[in-house]
């Protein structure tokens, strides 16, 4: 067991400081305060179980098993952070409540706590082994992984919002709340496994060397998030399905009013342009201004941004004396991304950029021989 306890104080270290950068980092300040709290829990259950496994014996069994009782606390903690990173919130009184399955658990398991000391010699004098509990550990997998569903459906919920109301949506989209997320995953299938087969090298100090690399994805992506904007107040929804099948009457000028300040101002330039800023500057409300996105050019308000975006690439791309790279002529357009745009491109074109531009040159090279 040394080989695992130099991994785990390795991993300990790694949340020491993983915590306190997060603490101190004023990005999303109040999300990262709860995120920094778990690291540091995580922290403190791998130097307890170092320890343990170092040196095996009575002197560490209580604390061993308390720490052991620590998974219930990370499904909920995941999901608290993910509620309040997506509200814009400090951590308040009505978060608590996610914190009681770690308190059923600690009475559920009161037992161990009221052992005397001969009893726990004894214990280890036939060998420390646990009486397995089926139950308790089936209860932990489902809680656990029933947080880490409701935090990933929560931030669906915020990307949809996101993108019927930001052009930078996808800059936005927590894409390291969702490789958290698969982590865990992971992480809870390892145990699993260790649960239900026997195979000799999947066992317990896998499943927290596991987590030691979990802790490295938290900190290279945690550190590299970009700020969330507060929620805006909630409007009327104006999806597909919600929106009044009968157009209203002003849905025609508020049409030709995106279309004259999208041609005339270029709006989709800009990088980080909102439905709100878009609507003031129509002099529109925007709740209209979302239902004729939605129902006039089919799509959420990133979607129409975005095709805009491409049809202003691809007119710099069917240029010959354009020779600035594409990367240059996409941020130039208003992307912020290069995956974000090579995604869009060829989503809505049917071809990478690189291939769009080569094929029309070489059209064009081809009827300008022909013509010769």
């Amino acid at each position: 067991m040394a080989f695992w306890s130099v991994v785990f104080i390795v991993g300990a270290s790694q949340a020491a400081w993983l915590a306190l950068a997060l603490w101190r980092r004023p990005v999303n300040r109040e999300a990262n305060r709860v995120l920094a709290a778990w690291i540091a829990l995580i922290g403190f259950d791998l130097v307890v179980k170092a320890l343990y496994f170092q040196a095996p014996g009575p002197a560490w069994y209580k604390l061993y098993r308390f720490v052991g009782l620590f998974p219930f606390f990370y499904g909920s903690l995941f999901y608290v952070y993910v509620r309040v990173l997506t509200e814009a919130r400090a951590f308040g009184r009505r978060d608590l409540i996610h914190l009681l399955g770690f308190v059923a658990a600690l009475l559920v398991k009161a037992d161990v706590w009221l052992q005397s000391p001969a009893a726990i010699d004894a214990h280890f004098a036939n060998g420390a082994r646990l009486a397995p509990s089926p139950w308790f550990d089936l209860f932990l997998f489902g809680y656990s992984l029933g947080y880490v569903a409701a935090a990933l459906w929560r931030v669906h919920v915020y990307r949809r919002r996101l993108h019927a109301e930001r052009a930078d949506a996808d800059r936005l989209s927590l894409h390291w709340i969702t490789t958290m997320a698969i982590s865990q995953a992971v992480i809870w299938a390892i145990a699993t496994l260790q649960w239900l087969s026997n195979i000799p090298w999947i066992d317990y100090p896998l499943i927290y060397g596991a987590v030691v690399a979990w802790m490295f994805t938290v900190g290279y992506l945690s550190l590299g998030q970009a700020a969330l904007p507060a929620p805006a107040p909630t409007a009327p929804d104006t999806s597909p399905s919600m929106v009044d099948p009968v157009d209203d009457a002003r849905f025609p000028a508020v049409e030709a009013r995106l279309v004259q300040l999208m041609r005339d101002e270029q709006l989709y330039r800009e990088p980080a342009l909102s439905i709100g800023q878009l609507a003031r500057r129509s002099g529109y409300p925007e709740y209209l201004v979302s239902a004729v996105i939605n129902r006039r050019f089919a799509g959420t308000f990133w979607d129409y941004i975005n095709r805009l975006r491409i049809d202003a690439v691809r007119r710099c791309l069917d240029n010959a004396d354009d020779e600035r790279t594409i990367l240059d002529i996409a941020y130039a357009s208003g992307f912020t991304s290069k995956s974000t745009f090579n995604t869009a491109f060829k989503r809505e074109v049917g071809q990478t950029p690189s291939v769009y531009r080569q094929r029309h040159r070489q059209d064009a090279a081809a009827s300008a021989g022909g013509g010769d």
